[in-house]
């Protein structure tokens, strides 16, 4: 099962049935996810457990409905006319939370977070997102919009973001899961990203260090080694003997210890003088 339809399991089980304003911003919210506009209210889904919810919540209100089977979709369908939910207080906050919840069984979906974070939800209008946008921002979660040929969509990207929208409709099982996979994903990227980052230091020490040892068998190639001074004597010859080591390990290695910076001087200079 994927974890879309995990948090929609999940989502299908919360018991709001006692409270029949939270069940009318649900049915609402798939409502905003359908086309409404010919009086006739078609909603198709391959979910059980979103058909299965949808079912009981228009039972509560004893709305008169036909179900079927079409194809390896369920579809429910009903006359416009028979819902009388267009007025709901959208400053109750369970009232509010219910509209997102019903918006997200009607069109949400999400991946799975250990690929990749994006939720997505599909208005069937413009309207209908702006409504829901309207919602969302009263709970300080930022989504974006999408236009796609047929329907409108909102969408977020951020794990973190995610996590806040799935403990709002009330998927809190699902959060945990999501910032339990979120977690390890973000650390093996960490130690992802430090490793590639040690690497990188690492080739760029080797290469460094080849191009000194270079220089400095050019310059006793071309008999010019007496000519050097003894500091960089000193340094060349340490390089040679430590191919592997870094500045600051060479300067502790010299009779007079230097920093990393003095070291890296008198090195630049070796290779100057080589191509002098």
């Amino acid at each position: 099962m994927s974890f879309s339809s995990k948090v929609k399991e999940e989502l299908s089980k919360i018991n709001v049935f006692s409270n029949e304003e939270v069940v009318k911003a649900e049915i609402y919210g798939y409502m905003l996810t359908t086309d409404t506009s010919m009086g006739k209210i078609k909603f198709l889904t391959e979910n059980e457990y979103n058909i299965n919810r949808l079912n009981k919540l228009l039972n509560r209100l004893k709305i008169q409905y036909n179900i079927k089977m079409h194809g390896k979709n369920y579809e429910i369908t009903l006359k416009k006319s028979d819902l009388n939910i267009e007025k709901i207080n959208l400053e109750n906050l369970d009232i509010a939370k219910g509209v997102v919840r019903g918006t997200f069984l009607g069109g949400g979906s999400i991946t799975e977070p250990n690929a990749r974070y994006h939720l997505e939800i599909r208005l069937e209008t413009k309207e209908a997102r702006e409504k829901l946008v309207k919602i969302i921002n009263k709970f300080n979660i930022e989504v974006k919009l999408l236009d796609r040929k047929y329907s409108y969509s909102i969408y977020i990207k951020d794990g973190e973001e995610i996590s806040k929208f799935l403990a709002l409709i009330g998927a809190n099982s699902s959060v945990l899961k999501y910032e339990d996979i979120r977690v390890l994903k973000e650390t093996k990227n960490n130690v992802n990203r430090k490793v590639n980052c040690e690497t990188a230091n690492l080739n760029k020490t080797i290469n460094a260090s080849v191009a000194q040892i270079n220089a400095i068998e050019r310059i006793k190639k071309r008999k010019k080694w007496n000519s050097l001074p003894p500091n960089l004597q000193e340094i060349a010859k340490l390089r040679l003997e430590n191919p592997d080591a870094t500045l600051d390990e060479l300067g502790k290695m010299l009779s007079d210890p230097i920093g990393k910076s003095g070291v890296n001087h008198r090195l630049k200079r070796i290779i100057e003088i080589s191509e002098e």
